[in-house]
């Protein structure tokens, strides 16, 4: 029993083990066969799927297949014959459509060449068409009637100055400026076949023989208003008697065929002065004036004659009818006149004496009082048109006509005043109504082309209103008005087409258009004049500027709303406590502009308002942040440039802005941003009439300097005002000048830009700015910080690189405006460098010496020394300063004890004295490299370098101890001795009309005179001109023109006129002032 029990025991012990085993193998078969469930479904799946695809391949195989027996037309019981039939036929078209392509190929060769052969005589006749019309437009004169060719083409050029409303997107690229006819032709007399192509002609001026490659972008940028000017020597001192380059055909006339005949000597013989011009031997006895004129074209100007009696003319003794008087004016004023007077000559400047007479309206001049019964050398006709300028000096004056200008010059003041007088006199007879001869600076409100309509004359005329007076011209160019209308307490209104006058107008078959607008100005106690305008916005506009100059603001009923509440504001002279201030109009507003803010004269110009308002939106809208701050750059550049092209937007910029910021919610990031557009824009322009009144108001409103919108209207405020001061801008503002108003709050600093300018010693120092502020005053500044004397004093100015990165400097004008200067650099380097400017390279301005005069020595500062001993060293470094070798090794001795100091050499007792060490001898291989000559080392080996290093080790080292003061004034007192020291050096060519025969020289200007230099050695001196013997100078075309006369024969009494032409790189012949013009007109002047 007892063992059985425990086999019972044992054996249940082991079935529920077993029982354990086999419920975990039943749990494995069971995951087991799950899984191989799985793996089948998915196999299952997956054939499905391929016997899926394999049917849907097979069914569109035999679809291809049987689609290309369809297309093949290939039957399959189809015999080896009939294939074969069809392959030789399909071979047969093949090679036909092979001829006949071949054929078309030579057809197209043969076109080609005759296309080609055509263009070229096409090209051919073009180039003959230009030269004709260039010649004509040279040549013919003005057709004053019929007037219709010149009132169309004046109204094509008004058609141009607009912007087209199917070519407003191209605004910002457009710029059509109205060319002046060469020879002051207004317009030329209709050819056949060819007037309607002559305002689309583009004939590029011709190149001069050995003349230089057209300058850079830059150049006519900043220098676009820059002309060269020329001028004389009367009383030993230089006369401007020209602004601009003389041509060929200036003051020219029939006595300049003449040849270069020789001059006598200012003193004339005792056997001369008994038969003077102006003595009563001469005129009793009738003797012919030839006997002295013959020998001499070319007079003498009145301050050589050791006489002034010789050939002044005695009041009771002249020959004149000036007695005769006009009986219509108040007082008698004389209308005829002769005497004599000097005419620049054309071919050669130089000054001609001859005998003019005034006479009904027309100048004509001989040669002597006895050949005025000859045919006349030349004649002048006077008429409205005619203007005349003044020149600088007290006995010069330019006779400005419709086909030439005449320089004359008159014996004394008191003879230049009566010719003055007398021929004002012709003026104001000729014109229809006497004209107050006031220049203004002022800018005009509005201006265009108009009909004027009065006594039932009708004439198409440039209309401008500046100020309270409305002018009216003959041209656009034209400075003297034909007539004036004082607008103060005139009525101004607009008519019906059912007056007197346009009924009169119409029937005489001159129309301006079939739906013109006609205005009546009518002033105080004169006739009312009738104003016909083409378009309904020209009107507006017209309608609007007009009442306002009329002073009718109280009752306005013209204008938009806008101007209205302006116009309101102004009546009750700004009041604070105004509802007007409020009102919806003049507020800022959610909802875009449907309509401009201000009356525009035409429907492109209000869609480009709208644009405007688009732009400033995105500018103001879109948060300013770092990386996209290129963005509002290019936004804020744009919409400023559409204003400067076109004046007409500048009230509706002001207007816009002002309505977007004002009663807008405060704590705002587009308010700022509306108030900084606002920034950049007051320092550009400022806008015209009441609008000007409008934002003083509104800034004074806003200023408060315990919140930021305003600080902003105060700064503004001060830009105003300095606008104001200094002038409107002409460029678009720079890069630089956006991202100091966007990033640096601009109202923290009085001056809030800033710029480094650098000097000859290589260093610099960062002067602030504004946006108005002249390169003048920013030297003023300049010198004040670095302690030197004024520009004037010292013969130091400001210069710039050039975009390009060639070796050119470009000196500015003291009037011009260093924002419009940076902005022109910018805009030059962008078309230089299209699509790669990013910004990173800035404008470079350097201080450095133009003018060099002896008597400046005197009062230099050791700042001033120090700069130009360092400019000296680079015309020595370039090989524009005579030196040796030795000397050169003096001198760089001295500029490297200036710049280093003392050289610090080893001991004689070190092992390594023999060699310098390797520190110094870099620094005097830098020495050798920046102070000594170059072309002196250009082929110099190593082993000749180390040499020469050496041997400036050897100077330099006998300068220990010595300062740098004082090797400056050792320096200075070297450079001294050189006879040009100081002049300034210009390559130059000589044209074939000069004397001089070298194919290139060095021009080199000075104190004592003009100097011509070889060009391969310039211690050589070819030739010296004084100032005495200069006649005249300045520009003649693209070149420089100097006249000079000199004593042929010692002692021999006769001089010759020599007229010298030099061909100079275009930046350096348009640069003006010029060190060359400078220095001549200071040295005839006498300052020095």
């Amino acid at each position: 029993k007892k063992r059985r029990k425990t086999d019972t025991r044992a054996g249940s012990v082991d079935w529920q083990k077993r029982c354990v085993a086999l419920e975990m193998q039943l749990l494995r078969f069971r995951l087991q066969a799950g899984k191989i469930r799985e793996l089948l479904a998915e196999k299952m799946q997956e054939l499905e799927l391929r016997v899926t695809e394999s049917d849907q391949r097979a069914e569109r195989a035999k679809k291809q297949v049987q689609y290309s027996n369809s297309l093949a037309n290939v039957q399959p019981s189809e015999s080896e014959n009939s294939v074969f039939r069809r392959y030789q036929d399909l071979t047969n078209q093949v090679q036909e459509k092979d001829a006949v392509i071949k054929r078309l190929e030579v057809q197209l060769e043969k076109q080609i060449l005759v296309r080609a052969q055509e263009a070229k005589i096409i090209e051919e006749k073009a180039a003959k068409i230009k030269d004709w019309v260039t010649f004509k437009l040279r040549e013919v004169s003005v057709v004053r009637t019929p007037l219709t060719p010149r009132d169309s083409i004046q109204l094509l050029k008004k058609h141009y100055s607009q912007p087209q409303p199917g070519g407003v997107d191209r605004l910002h690229h457009l710029n059509v400026p109205s060319q002046p006819q060469p020879g002051g032709v207004d317009s030329p007399s209709p050819q056949p076949g060819g007037v309607d192509r002559l305002h689309h002609l583009n004939v590029p001026s011709q190149p001069q023989p050995g003349g230089y490659p057209a300058a850079g972008p830059f150049t006519h940028l900043i220098y676009k208003n820059i002309t060269v000017p020329v001028y004389t020597t009367l009383k030993g001192k230089a006369t401007q008697i020209s602004s601009v380059p003389l041509h060929d055909d200036d003051s020219g006339s029939e006595d300049d065929s003449g040849s270069l005949a020789s001059l006598r000597t200012s003193t004339l013989g005792p056997e001369r002065k008994g038969s003077t011009p102006g003595s009563p031997r001469a005129v009793k006895r009738g003797v012919s004036m030839s006997s002295i004129s013959s020998e001499s074209d070319y007079a003498i100007p009145p301050d050589a004659y050791s006489l002034e009696s010789d050939y002044s003319e005695p009041e009771h003794k002249v020959q004149r009818t000036s007695s005769y008087s006009c009986e219509s004016l108040r007082e008698p004023e004389m209308l005829e006149k002769s005497g004599y007077l000097l005419k620049m000559g054309s071919q050669v400047k130089a000054w001609k004496r001859r005998w003019f007479i005034l006479r009904n309206g027309e100048i004509f001049y001989y040669k002597s009082p006895s050949d005025v019964i000859r045919k006349p050398q030349g004649q002048m006709e006077l008429n409205s048109s005619c203007r005349i300028a003044r020149g600088e000096g007290a006995q010069t004056f330019q006779l400005i006509t419709e086909k030439k200008t005449f320089f004359l010059t008159a014996d004394s003041p008191n003879i230049l005043e009566e010719w003055i007088r007398v021929l004002q006199n012709i003026f104001k007879v000729q014109a229809s109504s006497p004209i107050a001869m006031e220049t203004t600076t002022a800018k005009p409100t509005v201006r265009g082309w108009l009909t004027k309509v009065k006594h039932g004359h009708s004439k198409l005329v440039w209309c401008s209103l500046v100020n309270k007076v409305f002018y009216y011209y003959r041209n656009q160019d034209d400075k003297l008005p034909l007539g004036q209308l004082r607008m103060r307490e005139a009525v101004v209104e607009e008519v019906d087409r059912s007056c007197d006058s346009d009924e009169d107008y119409e029937s005489s078959g001159r129309g301006f258009l079939s739906s013109h607008c006609t205005l009546v100005v009518h002033p105080r106690e004169q006739s009312p004049t009738y104003l016909l305008i083409g378009t309904k916005q020209e009107k507006d506009t017209w309608l609007y500027h007009l009442t306002v100059a009329a002073g009718s603001s109280a009752s306005f009923k013209v204008g938009t709303e806008y101007e209205q509440l302006v116009g309101n504001l102004l009546d009750v002279e700004g009041d604070p406590d105004s509802a007007l201030w409020r009102s919806e109009s003049l507020c800022f507003c959610k909802d875009g502009l449907r309509s401009p803010l201000t009356t525009l004269p035409s429907e492109a110009l209000q869609t480009e308002a709208l644009k405007l308002f688009k732009s400033c939106q995105l500018f103001i809208n879109v948060l300013v942040e770092s990386p996209s701050i290129d963005y509002h750059m290019s936004l804020a550049q744009n919409a400023l440039q559409v204003c400067l092209t076109h004046p007409e937007l500048q009230n509706e910029m002001y207007c816009q802005l002002i309505k977007q910021t004002n009663r807008r919610t405060p704590h705002n990031s587009s308010l700022t941003q509306c108030w900084q557009l606002l920034a950049v824009c007051v320092a550009l322009f400022l806008p015209q009439q009441h609008f000007l009144w409008y934002l003083r108001q509104y800034l004074q409103r806003h200023a408060d300097p315990r919140s930021e919108v305003g600080k902003y209207a105060v700064y503004c405020q001060r830009s105003v005002e300095r606008t104001l001061q200094n002038g409107e801008r002409e460029a678009k503002p720079s890069r630089m000048e956006v991202l100091s108003i966007l990033l640096r709050n601009p109202y923290h600093h009085s001056l809030p830009f800033s710029i480094p300018v650098h000097f000859m010693n290589i260093t610099y120092q960062v002067v602030g700015f504004d946006g108005s502020t002249t390169v003048d005053e920013f030297l003023s500044t300049l010198t004040q910080r670095v302690g030197m004397r004024k520009p004037h004093l010292s013969g130091f100015a400001l210069f710039t690189d050039d975009p390009s990165g060639r070796d050119l400097e470009h000196c500015l004008q003291p009037s011009v405006k260093i924002c419009d200067v940076i902005s022109k650099w910018e805009q030059a380097l962008k078309e230089l460098h299209p699509g790669k400017y990013e910004g990173t390279r800035i404008v470079r301005l350097m201080y450095k010496s133009r003018l060099c005069f002896r008597a400046q020595a005197k009062g230099e500062t050791e700042r001033e020394r120090l700069l130009l001993t360092y400019q000296v060293n680079d015309e020595v470094h370039q090989g524009h300063f005579p030196v040796n070798k030795e000397l050169a090794l003096e001198v760089a001795a001295l500029m490297a004890q200036v710049e280093h100091g003392d050289l610090d050499r080893p001991a004689p007792s070190s092992a390594s004295c023999s060699s310098p060490q390797p520190k110094t001898q870099q620094i005097l291989l830098q020495a050798l490299g920046r102070f000594y000559p170059k072309h002196y080392k250009q082929d110099c080996s190593m082993d000749q370098l180390r040499d020469l290093s050496e041997r400036l080790a050897t100077k330099w080292s006998v300068l220990r101890g010595c300062s740098a003061s004082e090797c400056v004034r050792i320096y200075l007192t070297v450079a001294r001795k050189w006879p040009l020291f100081g002049a300034k050096l210009f390559h130059a060519k000589p044209l074939p009309l000069s004397s001089v025969e070298q194919s290139q020289v060095w021009l080199a200007v000075n104190e004592d005179g003009l100097c011509v230099l070889d060009y391969t050695m310039v211690s050589h001196l070819l030739v010296t001109y004084s100032y005495q013997s200069v006649i005249t100078f300045g520009g003649c075309r693209d070149d420089l023109m100097v006249v000079v006369s000199q004593t042929k024969e010692q002692g021999g009494g006769k001089k010759s006129v020599e007229k010298l032409v030099f061909a100079l790189p275009k930046p350096k012949s348009s640069l003006c002032p010029n060190p060359r013009y400078s220095l001549l007109y200071c040295q005839t002047q006498g300052i020095v």
